[in-house]
């Protein structure tokens, strides 16, 4: 290989990161001087390649979307992640639709990759065990109806079955798509309820076309990912409860789920607001904090806790 093309596909690497270079700056990675890059550059753009440059201190190369896709140049850890994640996506992804296409991927990369590679990959993939998929599976381009409004900022309006089985429409303003044992959920802004709600995308059916444009809103705290965590940990919650507990606040946080809330009343005693499916199990639960605790709503969770009480004493006269 001669050395201009050589040094075109180090410029072509350089380029595909996410980022504005300076002709300066790509001299000094490539040890030419910067008139060799502009060169070199016209030469990218004859052959297909959309490379932008903006005059100026501030300016720039940064290569842009054409109308195919150009060879991406990977090294060798981000070909094997690639190669990882197109296996996984092919044999045991929550996406349908891209079994085939994830196959066709990862049989020109492998084709590809050196013999180091392919043995890591190779290697990777003997002891990697596919479990069947446990969560439902949603439809890719569900998925990528939902990502493209959010990145528009255009609402989305669906018919939803929620957890009860009920069944409505919605108008949301999408923040976010999360993903977590095994299912997949929408983050976004409800317009009739007024409040953050997370839905589970495999219940949603997306009504066209879309609702107006929004100005996106900054989810509060910041924590989009505990958010989400404690709507799955609370959002089958059939009992709840405010309970007094003698224990110290971060005592009792260590041994309850994310979705409870606790707030001290001091070093020895906290008020912790707890739930589960039945009050049955939410007083057993409560008895395995390892501390006293006061419980005096709702009725249902008063009576299993006394009569929990009672079976204990019983059981050791």
């Amino acid at each position: 290989m001669s050395d201009t093309a050589q040094r075109l596909l180090r410029l072509l690497a350089l380029l595909q990161t996410p980022r504005d270079w300076s002709g300066p700056e790509l001299a000094e990675r490539l040890d030419v001087t910067v008139r060799t890059v502009r060169n070199d550059v016209e030469r990218l753009r004859g052959l297909g390649y959309p490379v932008h440059g903006v005059r100026g201190v501030t300016g720039g190369y940064r290569l842009g979307a054409g109308a195919e896709l150009p060879p991406l140049l990977l090294d060798d850890e981000e070909a094997v992640a690639v190669a990882v994640g197109l296996r996984v996506g092919a044999t045991q992804g929550a996406v349908t639709g891209i079994e085939e296409a994830a196959l066709r991927a990862l049989t020109k990369l492998e084709q590809m990759l050196p013999s180091r590679l392919r043995r890591r990959v190779n290697g990777l993939r003997a002891h990697l065990v596919p479990l069947p998929q446990a969560g439902p599976r949603v439809d890719a381009d569900t998925l990528t109806a939902i990502a493209a409004a959010a990145r528009d900022h255009e609402r989305l309006r669906f018919d939803y079955v929620a957890h009860d089985g009920s069944a409505g429409r919605r108008e949301v303003e999408p923040h976010r798509l999360a993903h977590s044992r095994g299912r997949w959920y929408l983050v976004g802004w409800d317009v009739a309820r007024g409040d953050w709600r997370t839905f589970r995308v495999d219940r949603v059916r997306l009504l066209t076309p879309n609702g107006p444009r929004f100005t996106p809103r900054e989810h509060p705290g910041g924590d989009l990912a505990g958010h989400v965590a404690t709507g799955l940990a609370t959002a089958t919650w059939q009992c709840r409860a405010r309970v007094t507990v003698r224990a110290s606040a971060e005592y009792v946080r260590e041994r309850l789920p994310s979705g409870a809330r606790v707030e001290s009343l001091g070093d020895d005693a906290c008020v912790a607001e707890v739930g589960s499916d039945t009050p049955q199990l939410l007083a057993c639960y409560l008895g395995m904090l390892g501390a006293d605790f006061e419980v005096t709503e709702p009725a249902e969770l008063v009576a299993e806790v006394r009569a929990l009480a009672d079976r204990y004493r019983r059981a050791a006269p």
